[in-house]
C-alpha cells in the first residue's frame, strides 16, 4: 500500500518534472526526427540527451552486460519516432540492424516522451522481473529526464536478473526501506505475514512462468491457486500472440502473396485451434459445475500443455518469418551483390572452358566424366540468375505491399549463383586433384598391401566381415594397379575406400583376438586356482574324514565335477570353461570351510568323553584319536539318546576296510539330551 506522504511526494515530483519539461520545450529548438534504421553502435544519441561523460557510463554498463551474460543491449536516444508508433519504430530498427535472439533494444524518444523495449527476453529473466525493472528503475529515470540513468538501470537490472538477483536498484531499495518503515511504524505483524504470503505466491508464480508448459509433471506439482493464475496469464499471452501474428501475417500476405506465407498461415491456424481448446477448458473450470481439486489440477495441466503446443506452433516459424521480412528490407543490396557475382562468374567461363579442353586432351574421357558438362551447366545457371535479378529489380519499383515477388527471385538467383560457382570450381580444381591423386597413389597402394598382410593373420578372429573386406581390398588393389596411369583419381579413391573398410574389419578382428587371448589367460589362472583349492579341500577332508559331515563332502564333489567340466571345455568353449572353473574354486573353498567346522565340532564332542584330545581305547597318546579322526579306525559305537554307548561287540574299535558304508562308519557326535 502506498503511504500518503509518499503519494504526495510523487505528485510533487510529477508537477516539478512537468514544469521543467514545459520550460525546456519553450527554450529548446526542436531536433530533427529520426527514422528507423540500422544501428552501428550499441548506444546511439541522436537527440544529444547525454551529457559529458554520460555516454561512456552507458556504454560501460552495456559492455558489462555482454561480458557477463553475452546479451547485447542496444540503446537509442532519438527526439521522436518519426511519426511511427514506438513499437513499430523499434521493430523496424531491429529488423534493419539484423538483431537476433540475444539482442535487445531500448528505444527512447526524449521529446515525444515515450519509449519501447524490444527483443526476445533472455532465459532466466521472468516477466515479473522485467516489469519491476521497467516500472521501478527505467521509467522513473526517464520520467525525471535522467537519460543515462535509465540506460544504465536497464543494463544493470538485466544483469542482476540473469545472475539471480532481484533486478532492483536504488529506487527499489528506497521503496523497500519505506515499506519497512511503514511496517515498523504500524507494528503490524499481520501486515508482515500478509506480505510474506504475497511474496511466496509471487515467487511461486514466477517459478511457474519459467516452467516448460509441456512439462506436465512439474506443472502438476504446483499449488492449485498458482495453476489457476498461470493458466489465466497464459491464455492472455497466447491470445495476444495469435492476434499479433494474424495482423503480421495479413501484411506479409499482401507483400509476398498467399503461396509464400502458406507455412505461416498453417502454423497460425494450428495455434488458433489449440488456443480454442484451451479456452474451452478454462470455461469448463469457470462454469457453475464444480470440479474436485484433482479434476481441476488435471484440467489445468491439460490447458497449459495445450497453450504450450499453440505457442510452439508460432515460435517454430519465427526465424523463417523474420528472414522473409528482412530479405525484402535488404533486397536492393542483395541484388547489387548478385550482379557483382554474375559479372565475376561470366568472366571465368572462357578460362574454365579452355581448362576443360586441356584436360580432355591429357586424360581419358572416363576420368573427366563428372565435370564434362560443368561449363555449359554453369552458363545456364548464370543466365537463370540474371533473369531473376531482373525480376527482383522490377518488383522493387512496385508500390509498398506489391514487392513480394522480389523475395523468391532473390532466393532463386542466389541458389543459381552458388551452383554456377561450384561447377566452375570443379573444373578449375580438377587438374590439381588429379595430380594430387597421382602423387599419393603409391603410398595408398603400399598401405593397402600391408593391411592385407596384417589381415591374413587375423582370419581366425575376423569372421565373415574380415573375409569380405579382404576380398574387396584385393579386387581394388588389382584394379588400381592396372588403371593407375589412365585413371589416377579413380584408382586413388578405390584404394583409399577399400583400405578404410579393411581397417575397420582389422580393428574388429584385433579386438576379438585380444579378447580371446585375455579370456585364455584368465581361464588358465582360474583353472590353476581351482585345482589348488579342490586339492586342498580334498586333502583336508581325506585326512579328517572321520569327523566331516555330508555337506562339506557334497561341496567337494560338486567342485570336482565343475573342475572336470572346465578342463573338458577349455579348448572348445573357454567362456563356459571359465564359469565352471570359477564355480569349482568357490565350491572347494566352501567345502574346506564346512569341513573345518565339522572337525572342530568333532574334537569338542570327543573331549566330553575322553577328557583330552587323542585318548582312546589304545591308551594315552596321539595315535588313537588321530586314527579315528582320519578314518583309519572306526569306533563301534552307536549314538543313543544320552550320548555315546558302546556296542555289545568286543573291543569297540576296528580298522576300516574295503567295502560299503557298514565297514567304514565314522564316529558321530551328540550332546546332552
Amino acid at each position: 500500500m502506498q503511504l500518503p506522504w509518499s503519494r504526495l511526494a510523487r505528485w510533487s515530483a510529477s508537477l516539478l518534472a512537468g514544469f521543467t519539461l514545459v520550460c525546456v520545450a519553450l527554450l529548446s529548438a526542436p531536433a530533427a526526427a529520426a527514422p528507423p534504421g540500422r544501428m552501428d553502435a550499441y548506444v546511439l544519441d541522436d537527440s544529444n540527451a547525454l551529457g559529458p561523460g554520460e555516454l561512456d557510463r552507458v556504454r560501460a554498463a552495456v559492455e558489462r552486460l555482454y561480458t557477463d551474460h553475452q546479451v547485447r543491449l542496444w540503446i537509442a536516444y532519438v527526439p521522436d519516432f518519426d511519426g511511427l508508433g514506438a513499437e513499430t519504430w523499434a521493430e523496424r530498427t531491429a529488423g534493419a540492424s539484423g538483431f537476433g535472439n540475444r539482442d535487445l533494444l531500448l528505444a527512447v524518444a526524449t521529446e515525444s516522451r515515450d519509449y519501447w523495449f524490444y527483443g526476445d527476453l533472455p532465459s532466466g529473466v521472468g516477466d515479473s522481473e522485467l516489469d519491476d525493472l521497467l516500472t521501478r528503475e527505467v521509467e522513473p529515470a526517464l520520467h525525471d529526464s535522467r537519460w543515462a540513468d535509465a540506460g544504465i538501470a536497464a543494463a544493470d537490472g538485466l544483469g542482476a536478473a540473469l545472475r539471480g538477483g532481484t533486478g532492483g536498484g536504488r529506487t527499489a531499495a528506497v521503496l523497500w526501506a519505506l515499506v519497512g518503515v511503514g511496517v515498523l511504524g504500524f507494528g503490524g505483524f499481520w501486515l508482515w505475514r500478509r506480505k510474506q504470503r504475497r511474496d511466496l505466491g509471487r515467487a511461486q508464480l514466477d517459478a511457474a512462468r519459467r516452467l516448460d508448459l509441456g512439462d506436465s509433471v512439474a506443472l502438476a506439482a504446483l499449488p492449485l491457486d498458482i495453476l489457476h493464475q498461470r493458466s489465466r496469464e497464459a491464455l492472455v499471452d497466447i491470445d495476444n500472440a495469435i492476434r499479433t501474428s494474424a495482423e503480421e501475417l495479413e501484411i506479409a500476405t499482401g507483400e509476398f502473396g498467399a503461396t509464400a506465407v502458406s507455412p505461416f498461415a498453417t502454423a497460425l491456424a494450428n495455434a488458433k485451434a489449440a488456443a480454442s481448446k484451451a479456452f474451452s477448458i478454462r470455461q469448463q473450470l469457470d462454469d457453475e459445475i464444480p470440479e474436485t481439486p484433482d479434476e481441476q489440477r488435471a484440467l489445468l495441466v491439460e490447458l497449459l500443455g495445450t497453450i504450450g503446443r499453440a505457442d510452439g506452433e508460432l515460435e517454430a516459424r519465427v526465424t523463417e518469418f523474420d528472414q522473409m521480412r528482412s530479405l525484402l528490407i535488404n533486397a536492393p543490396a542483395r541484388l547489387d551483390a548478385l550482379t557483382r557475382d554474375l559479372v565475376e562468374l561470366t568472366g571465368r567461363l572462357p578460362g574454365s572452358e579452355a581448362e576443360l579442353a586441356r584436360l580432355g586432351a591429357a586424360h581419358p574421357a572416363s576420368v573427366l566424366a563428372p565435370i564434362r558438362d560443368n561449363v555449359g551447366m554453369a552458363r545456364e545457371r548464370i543466365t537463370f540468375a540474371e533473369q531473376n535479378v531482373d525480376i527482383g529489380r522490377d518488383a522493387l519499383v512496385q508500390p509498398v505491399g506489391k514487392q513480394g515477388a522480389a523475395v523468391p527471385a532473390i532466393r532463386s538467383a542466389e541458389g543459381a549463383v552458388g551452383q554456377a560457382r561450384t561447377l566452375l570450381d570443379a573444373v578449375d580444381n580438377a587438374a590439381g586433384d588429379i595430380e594430387q591423386a597421382r602423387a599419393g597413389l603409391p603410398a595408398a597402394l603400399a598401405e593397402l598391401r600391408q593391411d592385407l598382410a596384417d589381415a591374413a593373420g587375423l582370419t581366425t578372429h575376423g569372421g565373415p566381415e574380415l573375409t569380405a573386406a579382404i576380398n574387396v581390398a584385393r579386387q581394388a588393389l588389382t584394379t588400381a594397379e592396372s588403371a593407375a596411369e589412365a585413371d589416377p583419381l579413380g584408382s586413388f579413391h578405390a584404394a583409399v575406400a577399400a583400405d578404410g573398410d579393411l581397417d575397420q574389419a582389422i580393428a574388429a578382428a584385433t579386438d576379438r583376438k585380444l579378447a580371446a587371448e585375455d579370456l585364455a589367460r584368465r581361464l588358465a589362472q582360474t583353472l590353476t586356482d581351482a585345482r589348488a583349492r579342490v586339492q586342498q579341500a580334498g586333502d583336508y577332508i581325506g585326512t579328517r574324514r572321520g569327523g566331516v559331515e555330508a555337506p562339506a563332502r557334497t561341496r567337494l564333489s560338486e567342485a570336482q565335477r565343475s573342475l572336470d567340466e572346465a578342463q573338458r571345455l577349455s579348448a572348445t568353449n573357454p567362456a563356459d570353461a571359465l564359469r565352471s572353473a570359477r564355480s569349482a574354486a568357490d565350491l572347494a573353498g566352501r567345502a574346506l570351510q564346512e569341513a573345518q567346522a565339522d572337525v572342530a565340532a568333532w574334537e569338542s564332542s570327543r573331549s566330553q568323553y575322553t577328557g583330552s584330545y587323542g585318548r582312546g581305547p589304545f591308551g594315552g597318546g596321539f595315535g588313537g584319536g588321530g586314527a579315528v579322526l582320519g578314518g583309519i579306525l572306526i569306533e563301534d559305537m552307536l549314538r543313543g539318546a544320552g550320548g555315546y554307548r558302546r556296542s555289545s561287540g568286543a573291543g569297540g574299535w576296528s580298522a576300516g576296510s574295503y567295502g560299503g558304508s557298514a565297514g567304514s562308519r565314522r564316529i558321530s557326535r551328540g550332546g546332552r539330551f
